[in-house]
């Protein structure tokens, strides 16, 4: 069973900014929503961590939004990197380097749950082959070798992804 990504809405565009008040309010603004999403990321990585999985998927509303202003504020500064290159190089230089911190931590995240997922993986096909085991039938051949089952032996397994 697949699941669809929900499509988050596309930003509004924002006019590109024009004055040094304009370019420190958005940098403060960036800072702040970066900040903010990686002390989520950080909540749900310990979460998962330590096992309570659901715990960490409460956290989706608030990351999503995060998600959604980090976006809408990295295509604002895009929008103004001329701006900043000539007026404010200083000040984009620090969010460049926050943004690396930022990037590096967002790593570890998706580290922290793609192993969470193997794992978790990894013990349902091990309960999996362990009641295949369990429904096969031990029977052999007139050569005396074990017989292969066939696939009407198979019993599947239904696992529930709601939590």
């Amino acid at each position: 069973m697949q699941h669809r990504a929900q499509a988050v809405p596309a930003p509004a565009a924002l006019p590109p900014i024009a004055t040094a008040a304009d370019a420190r309010q958005l940098a403060e603004g960036l800072m702040d929503v970066m900040s903010r999403l990686l002390g989520v990321i950080e909540q749900e990585t310990e979460l998962v961590r330590a096992g309570n999985v659901r715990e960490a998927i409460q956290l989706e509303p608030n990351k999503t939004e995060l998600s959604r202003r980090y976006v809408s504020t990295i295509l604002r500064l895009k929008a103004s990197q001329q701006y900043f290159s000539l007026t404010t190089p200083d000040l984009l230089a620090a969010l460049h380097r926050h943004h690396e911190v930022f990037r590096a931590m967002l790593q570890v995240n998706l580290t922290v749950l793609a192993t969470a997922h193997a794992v978790s993986e990894g013990i349902v096909r091990g309960v999996n082959a362990q009641m295949q085991r369990r429904n096969i039938p031990n029977t052999y051949t007139a050569n005396g070798q074990r017989a292969v089952p066939g696939p009407r032996n198979m019993t599947p397994i239904a696992v529930s992804r709601s939590m």
